[in-house]
């Protein structure tokens, strides 16, 4: 079953935000660079828009995230990332070697996908679960650089 996808002016009315270029154009470079940071968002907004200041990229992803239409992520030893995947509680996994990020959907059940063993008198609503690991491209890039090392110290 195809799922409509909204387009990014209905998303900001239906969010009670203002229609304008800038949200518009940072909406959908979140959509089309998943996991992008705020350098990234700026250049493809430049490129749509043509001039627009760094301050106005940071001030518009500050409102799409306060208005729940993209959701701010923030893995250890790395500048904030925007996400458009929001309304589910997924988490993520991110490359050691080359930052890549990718989604994972819920480890266990429903909403908050984890259970505290002390809330602490808090009502959890999200869980919020990094994953570490070494993607393929660069585990195939060690394995060939190691072959190559190996080779290298045999011609010696």
């Amino acid at each position: 079953m195809l799922v409509a996808v909204p387009e990014p002016e209905d998303m900001l009315r239906d969010a009670s935000l203002r229609v304008t270029r800038p949200r518009v154009a940072a909406l959908d470079a979140v959509r089309t660079h998943p996991h992008a940071d705020t350098d990234t968002l700026t250049r493809a907004v430049r490129t749509k828009l043509g001039g627009v200041s760094t301050q106005a990229v940071y001030d518009v992803l500050a409102a799409l995230t306060a208005a729940g239409l993209v959701r701010r992520i923030e893995p250890a030893g790395s500048p904030a990332r925007y996400d458009a995947r929001v309304g589910d509680n997924h988490h993520h996994i991110v490359c050691r070697g080359c930052g890549t990020i990718a989604d994972v959907d819920c480890v266990v059940g429903a909403r908050p996908c984890l259970q505290a063993a002390d809330d602490h008198g808090f009502v959890i609503d999200e869980a919020e679960v990094t994953f570490w690991g070494t993607c393929r491209d660069c585990r195939s890039d060690r394995i060939s650089g190691d072959t190559a090392t190996a080779r290298s110290e045999s011609d010696s």
